[in-house]
């Protein structure tokens, strides 16, 4: 998944029509990720730009309903569940009326958003966030909305996720979901080769068991044992399992460069150009890249995919299971990021109507709601109570894979705000198109990749 302003390139969405699924007897292991990831540390908020609009009701003095658009970079099943969400919510109550706005991805929503804000002609709310704006005053603080809210109970959150929407101690973003990139392969492909699943806990063993898989008729390859996932998300999630780090403690390096980085990057430059074990799908319109990877492992041409937690919706699970990223030899387990996807509410948006936007939000975000999401997209729900909801608890109970998610993100890594306002991650952009589509050596990319980060690292800390 692309990222716009530390989002990745998370969802994808193209429908076989089968569902995703959980394990049987779960609840306790997910009750125990959901506390683990609670108690990752908390901030306190600050004031809100919309304080004036108060909180007793979003509806205009008139009586009319306050009328709202929400931009949002989500197709195919993540769109049609979005789509079905805003109807329910509209049904719901007669004090907001939401107009949902698609996009083809996340990063078109922030390119329009940016147009948008420069006309004054803006949506009140985005499912997009951007620390950078947010300083600049493009977002609303939402701490005073939240405080005169009795029904959010902030405790219930996923902590790792409502603090990824904190920028400089006021909450600027809300979860809707959250995500990490995980591992699905074809159930017939490995059994055919011989190959246990379970054995697959580093990054080495995949790679043998992908060169076992792999096919090829003279110098071309035939059928791929893996495909990673086109972007930075997962040369990243893979640097940092093998441990390495974007930024020095003291935040004043970036660290790009280091053995970990270049080691990790490289062995992917030879698995996909030298080995021509693994390949990769990029550019295109929108998720179009996504389509074509997920379509390689559906239609028998890769054994597997790395992806997201949110293409499970999309998935036939008759065909295909997940397992979580790999580690390293001698490193121990993998540490990916787990992200949130959040929105955010227009600082230009009227007071009335980001009071709208606020009451949206939170109808998206009761327990019930987002296990609903969760168990129709494969996102991880953000409130620990969604895992008492009775549908929820059901669903879990005859789907095994919906566990993945949930167990990754149990000792994943928090993903970094970028102090400069993207131009770390515009580096790391540019290194892993190099590597992965250029054949250019990872020492060599990510080296020039670190100079540039640096230098504008530099730009904001001295």
């Amino acid at each position: 998944m692309k990222t716009s302003s530390n989002q990745a390139r998370f969802s994808v969405k193209k429908s076989w029509g089968q569902k995703w699924s959980w394990k049987s007897g779960m609840s306790m292991l997910l009750a125990a990720s959901f506390t683990l990831l609670a108690a990752c540390g908390s901030q306190t908020g600050g004031d809100t730009a919309a304080a004036s609009a108060g909180t007793a009701s979003a509806a205009t003095e008139s009586g009319k309903p306050v009328e709202i658009e929400f931009w949002y970079g989500l197709g195919g099943n993540l769109g049609d569940n979005m789509k079905a969400k805003i109807e329910a919510f509209n049904k719901s109550q007669d004090e907001v009326v939401v107009k949902g706005i698609a996009q083809a991805d996340y990063t078109e929503t922030e390119q329009k958003l940016q147009a948008a804000i420069a006309s004054n002609n803006v949506p009140a709310a985005v499912l997009s966030s951007n620390v950078d704006w947010a300083r600049k005053g493009y977002y609303a603080s939402l701490d005073e909305m939240i405080a005169a809210d009795p029904e959010f109970k902030s405790e219930d959150f996923v902590q790792t996720f409502l603090n990824q929407g904190k920028v400089d101690g006021k909450q600027y973003f809300l979860p809707m979901y959250g995500t990490t990139q995980v591992m699905y392969y074809r159930k017939d492909t490995l059994e055919a080769a011989g190959i246990d699943p379970a054995s697959l806990k580093t990054w080495e063993a995949l790679a043998d068991a992908a060169a076992k898989m792999t096919k090829k008729e003279g110098d071309k390859t035939t059928f791929y044992g893996w495909e990673p996932m086109w972007g930075e998300g997962n040369m990243i999630d893979a640097a940092l399992s093998r441990g390495g780090q974007v930024l020095s403690e003291d935040g004043k390096t970036v660290m790009i460069d280091s053995p970990e980085w270049i080691e990790t990057w490289e062995h992917f430059r030879k698995w996909i150009h030298e080995d021509q074990i693994m390949r990769i799908h990029s550019g295109g319109q929108g998720w179009e890249y996504w389509y074509k990877t997920i379509d390689d492992v559906m239609k028998n041409k890769a054994a597997g995919y790395t992806g997201s937690s949110g293409d499970q919706g999309d998935l036939d699970f008759n065909i295909v299971a997940a397992m979580e990223q790999p580690g390293w030899e001698g490193v121990g387990e993998g540490k990916p990021v787990a992200n949130a996807i959040q929105a955010g509410i227009v600082a230009k948006a009227t007071p009335e109507q980001q009071q709208a936007a606020f009451k949206w939000f939170t109808y998206f975000m009761q327990p019930e709601n987002t296990a609903d999401w969760s168990m129709n997209t494969g996102y991880i729900a953000v409130r620990q109570s969604s895992l008492e909801d009775p549908a929820f608890k059901a669903f879990s109970e005859k789907n095994p894979q919906i566990s993945v998610p949930l167990q990754q993100a149990s000792h994943a890594s928090v993903p970094y705000q970028d102090p400069t306002g993207g131009k770390i991650t515009d580096a790391l952009k540019l290194a892993a198109d190099q590597v992965q589509i250029n054949n250019v050596p990872a020492e060599q990319a990510l080296k020039e990749a670190q100079a540039k980060a640096q230098s504008e690292l530099d730009r904001v800390t001295k």
